[in-house]
């Protein structure tokens, strides 16, 4: 196993569907990071391929390109309903149900965006990401430094930014079948006293991606 128990532990132990009750319509990170994301997608994503947006909310940060099906998952059924680019979504606490209800190799990627840090069992979740891609299907899981301290398991809240880039890069490492990941990162020259006050551009950005090899 990747992580011990003590590093899958929340300061918030209660139940995660408690936590995301309410919808938040509101983005977790800055427009420069957005738009790093969605070149990112514009880039690895292709036209007429089947997506799956795990851990979504309600915007994708998609560029402008026709898919032939974007799933949607989440924990709020609110947030999911009012994302345009979702065909379809469902909700579910990975945390407690890993498994997802989706056939094998059934999509060309999947795309996690700002929310890794609050999975508990990354090992399980991973095995799942790798069963629903086809082959030569890609993975790309995007993070910044924000999140919601006292949902994040605690490996990531101990961590460096490099060294959650690390953890990543072993979630991929524990299921055979993924190639070697690949990082992408574009650090914010601001101070980090700016960066934590919320000024435009200031938000890192990391994204550490992966393809189905068998």
């Amino acid at each position: 196993m990747i992580l011990r128990p003590n590093q899958r532990l929340k300061l918030d132990d209660t139940n995660d569907n408690l936590f995301y009750a309410d919808p938040r319509f509101v983005t977790h990170v800055d427009e420069a990071f957005i738009k790093q994301l969605t070149d990112v997608y514009r880039d690895k994503l292709k036209p007429n391929t089947r997506i799956f947006d795990m851990m979504s909310s309600w915007v994708s940060h998609l560029p402008q390109m026709q898919f032939a099906h974007v799933e949607g998952h989440g924990l709020n059924a609110e947030e999911l309903a009012r994302n345009p680019r979702l065909n379809h979504y469902f909700v579910q606490n990975l945390n407690d149900h890993p498994q997802l209800p989706l056939p094998d190799q059934d999509f060309d990627a999947v795309i996690n965006c700002v929310s890794v840090q609050y999975i508990q069992y990354p090992e399980a979740v991973f095995s799942e990401i790798h069963r629903i891609l086809k082959p030569g299907g890609v993975a790309i899981i995007s993070f910044s430094n924000r999140m919601f301290f006292q949902k994040a398991i605690q490996a990531w809240r101990d961590g460096s930014e490099e060294s959650r880039v690390e953890l990543v890069k072993s979630y991929f490492a524990s299921v055979p079948g993924f190639s070697t990941p690949e990082v992408i990162v574009h650090k914010s020259t601001m101070p980090n006293f700016l960066q934590w006050l919320g000024a435009p551009g200031g938000d890192p950005f990391y994204a550490v991606v992966a393809y189905r090899s068998s």
